[in-house]
């Protein structure tokens, strides 16, 4: 996989899990994904019980996270259904996202999208 790093605030602009899943596109709605969160609370509870076993379903983590849930020192990941890893997120201590993704095309769209970003 290759990926790209950037900052999690874009000017005034925070750039939350649930815009990031929504800029996978259709790549990331056929994926299961698993999350892994440093800091505990009810919502972070909820998506490690949701994570176990086979994931949970892109719309279910994106209902969970959304609108502007923001997460410190998190990381989704996206897999395919006989557990390929497709999508790595990974929120860093909430200033920066890492993110590493199979495809080229999806990679391409999302330095699109945030152009300050470099090559991990």
């Amino acid at each position: 996989m290759n990926g790209i790093a950037f900052p999690a605030w874009q000017g005034n602009h925070y750039v939350t899990l649930a815009e990031l899943l929504t800029r996978l596109g259709s790549f990331g709605l056929g994926l299961r994904w698993r999350v892994e969160c440093s800091e505990k609370w009810d919502l972070t509870a909820e998506l490690e019980r949701r994570s176990a076993g086979d994931g949970m379903d892109a719309l279910t983590l994106l209902s969970l996270v959304a609108p502007g849930v923001q997460l410190i020192d998190a990381e989704a990941s996206g897999f395919t259904e006989g557990g390929m890893p497709m999508v790595v997120l990974t929120e860093v201590d909430s200033s920066f996202w890492d993110v590493k993704v199979a495809d080229e095309h999806v990679l391409t769209e999302l330095r699109r999208h945030y152009p300050g970003a470099s090559a991990l």
